[in-house]
């Protein structure tokens, strides 16, 4: 299951350890972001226990947890990713249902129907360019069903790229324009309510009170925000991955129901996110690295995910794994909302390739590579033109 066609593009090339020297040695891995020095905690438990102690490692930063920060191209806090518990139990609960519909049977169909469609279109084209022409129609389409909104409403969405802050352009002037358009829809649905989610934002009461309009926003803003580049490129790392393993792609086919531990296995080596940050309200000692008051750390999802103490070869993807404890969701009181939505997307576009596609080719391909000062590490694609086969 591990010898690649193509191995240039082998997912376990594409998708490296840069931290493990650092974690087998230290724990922490101090890295400088935008001019602060940010030590990054490394290992599966150690990330776990610091998530779990909301006390010493805050979310309560506005701005401040997504790494690189983003005081640059939003002027509102995201919600709920960045306030604490107590408050963030309440306000978690207000949105919650609307992420919990990818479990819905409704919701199910209709995410199948998409991917064989998509799927069915990728089959009619010579070739496809799978990052932009197809990872992130599906996962915009795929959104207006959770969101309950008009599916025409993912033309806009696409319109902004694979990221709504970063991809092109001036970051300013994308997070004016998401704040802009959100501003419109949460005033539509205030003027005429539905049973959409801008609809349930302008309805909904905190604690008694309804939100405020700095409240509605930040939840949009992290629907809009948070979540988008990862599906993408889990998305166009599996592809990469089944056509430069056709043996993988052979071993799933010999038994669908291995889709579910697949996808796990998927999300624990692509690890999207590479991490997040919690601001220590007072000094804190992190593996023997100071971090002062409002300082920041670094929660290295990917890093943990690659840790052998809790994964028996780490470096080996083994579709079958189980358990499977990855981090790629996060863990504790901010456990990813979209998790369910994910984990839907990429299941069933699994099964659709699994019923429709023969056989993946790779195009060609140029990597996204996300460079940092104490280390470089590769997450997806750039673009990755792929040929899709129907069956022979």
């Amino acid at each position: 299951m591990n010898n690649p066609v193509f191995p240039a593009l082998s997912l376990m090339n594409l998708i490296s350890d840069p931290f493990r020297d650092a974690r087998e040695s230290s724990g922490v891995l101090v890295c400088p972001f935008q001019g602060e020095d940010v030590p990054m905690i490394l290992g599966h438990e150690a990330v776990r226990a610091a998530a779990r102690d909301w006390k010493s490692f805050s979310s309560d930063a506005p701005f401040r947890v997504p790494i690189p920060s983003e005081e640059d191209v939003r002027s509102i806090r995201q919600l709920p990713v960045e306030i604490d518990p107590p408050d963030h139990t309440d306000y978690r609960k207000i949105v919650e249902p609307f992420f919990q519909r990818a479990k819905d049977p409704a919701m199910i169909a209709r995410v199948d129907s998409l991917m064989r469609e998509m799927v069915g279109e990728a089959l009619a084209r010579e070739s496809i360019e799978v990052v932009r022409e197809f990872a992130l129609p599906i996962q915009s389409r795929a959104l207006t069903y959770l969101l309950n909104v008009p599916e025409s409403e993912a033309a806009t969405w696409i319109s902004w790229g694979t990221h709504v802050f970063r991809d092109g352009g001036d970051g300013q002037r994308k997070g004016a324009a998401l704040e802009a358009y959100l501003h419109d829809r949460l005033d539509a649905a205030a003027a005429q309510p539905g049973d959409d989610f801008f609809s349930a934002l302008a309805t909904a009461s905190f604690r008694g009170r309804p939100l405020s309009r700095d409240e509605r926003l930040g939840f949009a803003n992290l629907t809009f925000a948070g979540g988008r580049d990862t599906v993408i490129h889990t998305i166009s790392s599996v592809l990469a991955h089944l056509a430069a393993h056709p043996d993988d792609f052979e071993f799933l086919r010999h038994d669908p129901a291995r889709v579910v531990h697949a996808s796990e296995e998927f999300f624990r080596v692509i690890s999207p996110l590479t991490h997040i940050g919690r601001v220590c309200p007072v000094e804190t000692s992190v593996h023997g690295v100071t971090v002062p008051p409002d300082g920041r750390v670094s929660l290295c999802w990917a890093s943990a995910n690659q840790d052998a103490s809790a994964f028996p070869a780490p470096s080996e993807i083994r579709l079958d794994r189980k358990p499977n404890p990855h981090l790629a969701f996060g863990f504790g009181t901010h456990l990813c909302l979209g998790a369910a939505h994910a984990r839907l997307l990429l299941r069933s576009l699994l099964s659709a390739c699994l019923q429709q596609v023969g056989r993946l080719s790779i195009i060609n391909a140029r990597r996204r590579i996300e460079n940092e000062a104490r280390y470089q590490r590769e997450v997806g694609f750039e673009s990755l033109t792929l040929a899709f086969s129907p069956p022979s």
